[in-house]
């Protein structure tokens, strides 16, 4: 019977350890101040997780960083986008009531308000050289290009651009 009476013990005693020993998996009020500094300044959220760990001591996962700023209503911002980018002209919108993504890189994304059988969504793209495709997103996901000079490829920056502004478009329309 003593030895099931000091097994019992011995797991009170781990229940009941003190406090001082558990691993802080929160911030505190200031240090939350601290790291909505990091984010305003650009930090990204792996370094910020970094950070909070070595200098305030407090582990956190990769998603509980990620909650924990927008928790604290911050914005992250991408580096890549502070770089100024050269624009080679103003495209023209050919539609009336399409929507048009901006065209930071030149590359200009129209979205066709009204999508044609077969595609889930549809519209035109000029390109920073000026060159104009008509691009299509069929039910499968699958991106096409055609129109305009058939044997024109875009440069591979314009394609990233393109792909972006697409993306854009598109979420914003729930898709």
């Amino acid at each position: 019977m003593s030895i099931t009476d000091d097994s019992s013990d011995s797991i009170d005693s781990q229940e009941n350890a003190p406090a001082n020993s558990e691993v802080l998996t929160e911030p505190s009020e200031e240090q939350k101040v601290e790291i909505a500094r990091w984010v305003a300044e650009g930090m990204g959220l792996s370094d910020v997780q970094k950070k909070i760990n070595t200098d305030f001591g407090v582990v956190m996962t990769y998603i509980d960083v990620r909650f924990l700023v927008d928790d604290l209503d911050l914005t992250l911002t991408d580096k890549e986008e502070e770089k100024p980018k050269e624009t080679t002209g103003d495209s023209a919108s050919g539609q009336a009531g399409a929507d048009t993504i901006p065209a930071p890189g030149g590359v200009s994304v129209e979205v066709d308000p009204v999508t044609p059988p077969g595609a889930m969504a549809s519209g035109s793209v000029t390109f920073s050289d000026g060159q104009n495709k008509k691009w299509s997103v069929d039910q499968f996901g699958r991106l096409g290009l055609s129109g305009g000079d058939e044997s024109y490829k875009p440069s591979d920056e314009d394609v990233m651009e393109f792909q972006k502004q697409l993306d854009a478009s598109l979420r914003g329309r729930g898709l």
